[in-house]
């Protein structure tokens, strides 16, 4: 998965950041700001999207907001948020901007 957004020219920053409000899978730094990607596995990757649930999307805005806290343009930063659907293959499906924010 790093080596996808890599190739957009992004670097992960964390694995599994935990803030106050809940755990990022990962979050990677690039030309276009913070990436936020929450990582769903199951046999497709249709099963994979329905575990996701509205109730973890506002934990990771939260912890995504208790994160940028630290950046220096704060809650202006520059970020969006990702979720990378892993299927049984192993196969990654990225759904840019998922949470909407």
């Amino acid at each position: 998965m790093a080596r996808h957004y890599a190739r957009m020219g992004h670097s992960v920053t964390a694995r599994r950041w935990r803030g106050q409000s809940g755990e990022i899978d990962l979050v990677f730094r690039g030309p276009d700001g913070l990436i936020f990607t929450e990582v769903k596995c199951a046999s497709t990757h249709a099963i994979a999207a329905e575990r996701l649930s509205e109730r973890q999307m506002w934990r990771i805005m939260s912890a995504a907001s208790e994160f940028v806290a630290s950046e220096a343009d704060g809650q202006d930063s520059a970020m969006r948020f990702d979720v990378a659907l892993v299927d049984r293959r192993g196969r990654i499906e990225i759904i840019p901007n998922a949470l909407g924010h």
